[in-house]
């Protein structure tokens, strides 16, 4: 759920001010900032496993760094901000899972789960950089399909707030979600599909 200082009209209101480059107006919004990814960052790292190399604070504070590093961004109100926060929590998972790979020479490839996908097939984990592959695809075919997997699964977004970053109906976004989950799947393991 969206916390209550994240209201629209004063981080809306920061987002502008800073854009504009009032650095009082950042250091107003840092807590607020700082709280949300906190909160998105725990969401995605209760999926993962316990022995997990990026831990939540790791994540909060790289994610941070990048949002904070990215003056030029042309904010547009708190929903813009939730979009940014969703897809540069993507970018630090992917990164750091490919710098990981890396490190292990090819091996330990990180694997997560297509959450709540029981009903789209088996297929219990995916690897990071497929899913993320997939995803690049997803948007090519429909923008906000992929948009709404991003906030969802990278971004810990319930439906209803999704809804609302997209001006869509709550509904919609749930059925974007299924749409694209049941795609992904058949991207992601295509020799199941041709089994059916």
């Amino acid at each position: 759920m969206i916390p209550t200082t994240m209201d629209t009209a004063g981080v809306t209101g920061l987002l502008l001010a800073w854009r504009a480059g009032d650095e009082r107006a950042l250091h107003e919004l840092t807590p607020l900032v700082y709280a949300e990814l906190r909160r998105l960052a725990s969401s995605y790292m209760r999926r993962e496993h316990p022995g997990h190399t990026l831990q939540t604070t790791a994540l909060v504070h790289e994610a941070y760094t990048r949002l904070i590093d990215t003056p030029h961004v042309n904010w547009q109100d708190r929903n813009h901000f939730f979009a940014i926060c969703a897809k540069l929590m993507r970018r630090v998972l992917v990164d750091h899972a490919r710098s990981h790979k890396y490190l292990k020479r090819g091996g330990g490839v990180k694997l997560v789960s297509l959450e709540n996908a029981p009903e789209a097939g088996s297929k219990p984990q995916t690897d990071l950089f497929a899913l993320d592959e997939a995803l690049v695809r997803l948007a090519a075919r429909d923008s906000r399909k992929s948009q709404v997997v991003e906030m969802h699964f990278f971004g810990g977004l319930t439906f209803r707030e999704i809804a609302d970053v997209l001006s869509v109906s709550e509904d919609t976004a749930l059925r974007d979600w299924q749409f694209a989950k049941t795609w992904l799947l058949r991207e992601l393991d295509p020799e199941r599909t041709r089994g059916s």
